[in-house]
């Protein structure tokens, strides 16, 4: 049985992870972790850690991982640069799966995207709305910000140059070169990803829109089981859908 260290557990997230665990027939729930609790005390004995909280938080239990050799599933977003440079390499010392987002749908999406920008490199104008509930901190979502990276790297451009992230007044034609981003928050919306290839003439759209929280628990623990043969090195959904095999 894989034991399961579940931090942020009394939040919507939380509750959907143990719920998951405590279904699977291959796992077993081994601590709840939330805020005050004793995290490296709670991971003692645990296979692996999922972790859905805030960065600052998430790269405290991930050192504690690394201390005491339990390997983690990280789904938090908003990451900046030097966060994800210090989770790249708290994860020499222990194995990680991170990703913005765990559904698998959405990351076969991603893959459909890298296919679609590459056939329509010229001539379409590419915008990403992403919509999800009033709670949500982070703007554009990480999932959004995953598509747009996607988008880029196969049309060859930099997404920290190309990307636009809002827009009012006058503000002169679209560039064509830019990746434009709309956030919407409102509701209990989980989470909607639209991608739009807008031609002359015709408009591609991909879409994703998450209708309950159980497919990020489900990919969470399909990650935790991934981790079962690894020791070290950070890895992401690609790696655990056997894409990059």
């Amino acid at each position: 049985m894989l034991k399961v260290a579940i931090t942020g557990a009394s939040g919507r997230m939380g509750k959907m992870l143990i719920e998951a665990i405590q279904a699977a027939d291959d796992c077993t729930l081994h601590v709840t972790l939330d805020k005050g609790d004793d995290v490296r005390a709670g991971l003692a004995g645990a296979d692996v850690l999922i972790d859905f909280t805030r960065p600052e938080a998430t790269l405290e239990h991930l050192a504690a991982c690394a201390e005491l050799g339990v390997k983690a599933v990280v789904g938090t977003t908003g990451f900046d640069d030097a966060q994800k440079a210090q989770l790249a390499r708290l994860a020499e010392r222990t194995a990680i799966v991170f990703a913005p987002n765990m559904s698998v749908g959405v990351n076969v999406v991603l893959k459909l995207l890298d296919m679609a920008a590459r056939a329509l490199n010229e001539g379409y104008d590419i915008e990403i709305v992403e919509a999800h509930h009033r709670m949500k901190v982070d703007a554009p979502s990480g999932t959004a910000l995953q598509m747009g990276q996607v988008v880029a790297e196969a049309l060859g451009r930099d997404l920290k140059a190309c990307a636009v992230y809002g827009r009012e007044g006058v503000t002169g034609a679209r560039d064509p070169s830019t990746i434009g981003f709309a956030t919407v928050r409102g509701g209990d919306i989980i989470g909607d990803h639209t991608v739009m290839f807008a031609g002359i003439g015709e408009r591609i759209e991909v879409s994703h829109k998450a209708t309950n929280r159980s497919i990020y628990a489900q990919g969470s623990l399909r990650c935790a089981r991934f981790l079962a043969g690894k020791q070290t090195g950070l890895f992401g959904m690609n790696d655990v859908l056997g894409f990059t095999a």
